[in-house]
């Protein structure tokens, strides 16, 4: 085994191709699962011995499978989560117990398995990927650390059937969230050939728990796939409902209606969509029960209150307000438009947008140019931002207060002299773009950014 410090791992990880970070990634994953799966077996397969909930959709996915760790986690279970993709450090992706790996953990990690990686970079027919070589991390280290079992949930990156983490042959829940266009040239044209994708994560033997879905062509979709491989099907909208009672800059209270009556819950994250998320949780959370994980009621409120994500509504000042949140698709930026009317008090809104090439950024600024006072268009630390200056000439005919900044902090920079005490801005477009808001507004530092 080979020892490696922080830096060694950070590059030996992206030697790989990774379509997060590389501009001319494959228009397919670039490890397919038969490679991930022959990793997996040169490691001792370590994503077996632990219950799974693996969870996938096109928004909310990682905000679910994070309240699902803490419900679990409330209730005195052992657990693992892996999501993606990061902010400031690889690390966050994998969780153990609550708490990211220590980069010297990761590191030490990365040394462990090289061995095992380099052998199946060599072997015929194989690609790794960076982020194939993290899925196989994120298990090493849940064997290590949970070695008496416990749960692990899991965020799919891209899709679903043939993304690098279905590797379960069947995980006990599966949680589909909702689905919209994204990731198009990829997954399908329409949100029926997407839920067809990310429906191959239900396995034989799964209990798959749908989110209200925006197209119920989708949950058709679903429970042909539930029927065709003998799994359950658990619609949250046939069994829960969800009435918000009041909302705060800081958080939000909500009455959830299900099968065993009424009980008022609370949570940090702003949002009508974060309480139907929190409910997809809670409907997840019966399901485990079931199987026998220690849930009862205090885990699910504690779990739920106690759950934050960064850079889901985030507020990261006042007078003026400044929130960030990425939405990077035209579904995600409703939502959002929708949020920051309901939940925040502001006589203007000036967004700082940065955006990824590939993304729908028509589609987004459509959404969000009704409440905008300005729009700064921003470059990105990253070789797949859109260029700001492409980016003001699209959206100028959407909105006359389109302005260019070089980068993120730039942008706030701007928009803080231009605003006042009662206005908003809002940095949105990417979750790159919440990355650099957060090291600009909140002085979070940054270990292996992806490109």
């Amino acid at each position: 085994m080979a020892r490696m410090n922080e830096q060694e791992a950070i590059a030996f990880l992206e030697s790989f191709v990774d379509m997060e970070r590389d501009p001319g990634a494959s228009a397919s994953p670039p490890m397919n699962l038969a490679s991930m799966r022959s990793l997996l077996r040169r490691l001792g397969d370590p994503q077996r011995g632990r219950g799974t909930v693996h969870v996938t959709g096109t928004n909310g996915k990682g905000s679910v499978a994070a309240m699902i760790e803490g419900i679990l986690r409330a209730g005195g279970e052992r657990t693992a989560l892996f999501t993606s993709p990061h902010l400031h450090s690889y690390a966050e992706r994998l969780r153990i117990d609550g708490e990211p790996v220590a980069m010297g953990e990761l590191a030490a990690a990365v040394g462990d398995i090289r061995a095992a990686v380099e052998a199946e970079r060599g072997s015929a027919g194989s690609e790794v990927s960076t982020f194939g070589v993290l899925v196989a991390l994120f298990h090493w280290l849940a064997r290590e650390r949970l070695a008496d079992g416990g749960w692990q949930v899991v965020e799919v990156g891209l899709g679903g059937s043939f993304d690098a983490t279905n590797v379960y042959d069947g995980a006990e829940i599966a949680v589909i969230t909702p689905i919209a266009l994204d990731h198009t040239a990829i997954l399908g044209e329409t949100t029926v050939a997407i839920a067809r994708d990310k429906a191959g994560i239900i396995g034989p033997g799964t209990t798959c728990v749908v989110a209200p879905q925006p197209d119920p062509a989708v949950t058709q979709v679903v429970r042909d796939r539930c029927r065709e491989v003998g799994a359950q099907l658990r619609l949250v909208d046939e069994a829960w409902s969800t009435d918000v009672l009041e909302r705060y800059v800081y958080g939000q209270s909500f009455l959830l209606h299900g099968p065993d009556g009424s009980r008022e819950l609370r949570t940090p994250m702003l949002g009508a969509h974060q309480v139907t998320n929190a409910a997809t949780a809670v409907a997840v959370a019966d399901e485990l029960r079931a199987r026998g994980a220690a849930i009862d009621e205090e885990a699910i409120a504690g779990g739920i209150a106690r759950t934050r994500v960064a850079g889901r509504l985030e507020v990261m000042g006042q007078r003026p307000l400044v929130v960030a949140d990425g939405a990077h698709n035209p579904a995600a930026a409703a939502v959002l438009a929708e949020s920051l009317r309901e939940y925040l008090e502001w006589r203007r809104c000036f967004f700082v947008l940065g955006a990824m090439g590939g993304k729908d950024l028509r589609g987004i600024a459509y959404k969000l140019a009704g409440l905008a006072s300005g729009v700064w268009c921003c470059g990105l630390d990253s070789r797949r931002g859109r260029d700001p200056d492409e980016m003001a000439a699209e959206l100028a005919p959407l909105t006359p207060h389109v302005e260019v900044a070089e980068s993120v902090a730039e942008g706030i920079a701007q928009a803080r002299r231009r605003a006042e005490e009662a206005d908003l801005i809002c940095v949105t477009g990417s979750l790159y773009a919440v990355a650099e808001a957060r090291s600009a507004v909140l002085g979070e530092s940054v270990t292996g950014r992806q490109g």
